[in-house]
């Protein structure tokens, strides 16, 4: 099993994320490129940058925002009841008092899919777990589970949760720390906070290539490439 570790990007990261959506130049896609390929040449592991859009869709928290937005909606009607039914009660206007609830539950459920109210409604729990989940798939996707040494990693970077995951595979589990990791994490976050998502992969990249050249070094006449190099987009 591959072990795990998770960082969130501070709030004060939130330029970066909340759902933003970069597309990256062929300039920047080349620079991520070949940092990998330069941190790749000292050592054996194989790095793969990852940029998601989100990691989950967060259903829930669509309809817990509809459910919020149907209570307001009736509770600020039977307040000023009698504003709209000053000559008593009818049974039309149940239809009337339905409908609007129904309605506000729709633009609620529709509101929720915004990102910034995806941010509000969510755990910070659950979305840990989602980029959990999300890291985990893509590990295995992408093929890092299949590297000849098992010393495949993942550099994730998960716009709308504002978090960075990197996924080693089972073999750097006892050669590196949890610790170390945690500084690969930061190298990237720091980047992030002054919105530099390409700097902060490669950086973060670099960092990583001087950790696994230790732990695994590369060897002469005998270090293919196993994997492509180019960063994945998942917008």
């Amino acid at each position: 099993m591959a072990s795990r570790v998770v960082a969130a990007i501070s709030e004060e990261a939130g330029r970066v994320a909340i759902g933003k959506q970069p597309v990256l130049s062929e300039q920047e896609r080349a620079r991520i490129e070949a940092a990998v390929q330069e941190a790749e040449r000292q050592t054996s592991a194989e790095i793969v940058p990852m940029i998601v859009g989100r990691s989950g869709i967060y259903r829930d928290t669509h309809h817990r925002v509809g459910l919020l937005c149907a209570v307001l909606a009736l509770t600020m009607l039977m307040m000023s009841e009698p504003e709209w039914l000053p000559w008593g009660w009818h049974a039309s206007n149940a239809v009337w008092l339905l409908g609007i609830t129904v309605l506000a539950y729709g633009v609620g459920i529709w509101v929720g899919t915004w990102p910034v109210a995806l941010c509000l409604f969510t755990s910070r729990e659950r979305m840990h777990h989602k980029v959990q989940m999300r890291a985990e798939r893509a590990f295995v996707q992408q093929g890092l589970a299949t590297t000849r040494e098992r010393t495949g990693i993942l550099l994730m970077v998960s716009l709308l949760e504002r978090q960075v995951y990197v996924l080693p595979d089972q073999a750097l589990q006892t050669r590196i720390s949890h610790d170390q990791w945690q500084e690969i994490v930061s190298v990237v976050v720091e980047r992030l906070k002054v919105d530099d998502l390409v700097g902060g992969l490669c950086h973060g990249i670099e960092a990583s290539g001087v950790l696994l050249a230790r732990a695994c070094p590369s060897r002469d006449g005998d270090n293919p490439n196993e994997l492509p190099n180019a960063v994945i987009q998942d917008l």
